[in-house]
């Protein structure tokens, strides 16, 4: 089923202005286990990943939503939330497929496309390979491939920036299409949120709204020089967004010099052992984000693993080690990252944000079952 929200579903016309798609499969894992195990978990509350105690949710399905079960948190307060939420094991080789079959349908229609992870994509159909310059048609096709080849449901975003693009296929999922056309963008992004902007985290929404920005019309009525006093660089960054100034091009089979994953907590966490359960979660995080890494969106690995850690009078400090293997999955990120935080002993301050991060990285396929060795030269 197709349903299309708030913006422009026609044909976007043959202007010169840029045509980008962001494609986001609808809850991908969970979704994968409801179609290939009916008879245990359709209609059912899921969440793939790991279990209570110590487990963190990858996937929730939209079954399980509503009672406030999401990606990345604790399997043990899932479980508080939803009493019958049925957990259920990941699948990642099974994923990656699917995800390399959707591949192929995005590549159908340009070879401009930028995979963020294994579940969702930029492409820019400015130019494309076959069927009308019309984003709005392409990602209709787009989405009605993916599902006759697959069985799955992805929801889409067209506008003329990728952080348009990307906020508008959030707007109606499941099963849904955005359109924003150039024309209609300032109203959008005068609608949103602040905390949908690109690069604006919890601790950067709460300053704005201390100085009364809670949405985007009020970041386009405030001057820049106040943005860039307050927020430095990053000032000017928001101000563009919010005029719709996102020049950013689609990158294809970009060689990424690193990736990782970084969280910046509303209060301090002195508690190691609790520095160590917000550790787990960004580690799921860089796992997933390594899994289209990779050339055309494959799998990459990386040697060097660095744990990057802020003190609360923002104080950053780093913590490395290069391994004579790659490594990507998230058990060996985890167990990485909570030795490096002990190594030589945990941060005698307490800390506002924690990041994970993989460099040295290479192209390869997951070497499931390969014990881990811990070196750290």
């Amino acid at each position: 089923m197709e349903r299309q929200a708030g913006y422009n579903t026609e044909q976007d016309g043959e202007d010169s202005h840029r045509r980008i798609v962001h494609v986001d499969m609808d809850a991908f894992y969970a979704a994968i286990e409801q179609r290939d195990f009916p008879e245990k978990y359709a209609g059912e509350p899921i969440a793939v990943g790991g279990t209570p105690p110590r487990g963190v949710v990858q996937t929730a399905s939209y079954e399980a939503r509503p009672y406030g079960v999401r990606s990345a948190q604790a399997a043990v307060e899932a479980d508080r939330k939803c009493p019958d939420l049925i957990f259920v094991s990941p699948r990642m080789d099974v994923y990656k497929e699917e995800s390399q079959s959707i591949r192929k349908i995005l590549y159908s229609y340009t070879d401009l496309v930028e995979p963020l992870s294994l579940d969702e994509a930029y492409l820019d159909v400015t130019e494309p390979k076959k069927g009308p310059r019309s984003g709005t048609l392409i990602a209709r096709r787009i989405r009605r491939e993916i599902f006759e080849k697959t069985g799955l449901t992805a929801s889409a975003g067209v506008g003329p920036s990728k952080f348009v693009a990307k906020v508008a296929s959030d707007r109606d999922k499941p099963d849904g299409l955005t359109v924003v056309t150039p024309e209609e963008q300032m109203a959008f992004i005068a609608e949103l949120p602040i905390e949908d902007f690109h690069g604006i985290g919890p601790v950067t929404a709460e300053k704005m709204k201390e100085m009364g920005i809670q949405a985007g019309k009020d970041l386009q009525k405030r001057p820049e020089r106040e943005l860039r006093k307050r927020f430095g660089k990053r000032g000017t960054h928001f101000k563009k967004l919010a005029m719709g100034e996102d020049d950013r091009p689609v990158k294809p089979n970009r060689e990424r010099k690193s990736v990782g994953a970084e969280r910046t907590f509303r209060e301090d966490i002195s508690d190691p052992e609790e520095m160590v359960r917000r550790l787990e979660t960004i580690a799921e995080k860089v796992e997933r984000r390594l899994q289209g890494a990779g050339p055309e969106g494959g799998p990459a690995r990386g040697r060097t693993v660095t744990l990057k850690l802020k003190s609360h009078e923002h104080q950053i400090s780093t913590r490395q080690t290069t391994l004579e293997r790659a490594v990507s999955e998230k058990k060996e990120l985890f167990a990485l990252a909570e030795r490096l935080l002990h190594r030589p002993r945990p941060p005698a301050e307490p800390v506002r944000l924690l990041g994970l991060s993989v460099s040295s990285l290479t192209s390869s396929t997951s070497r499931a079952g390969e014990q881990l060795e811990l070196e750290f030269p």
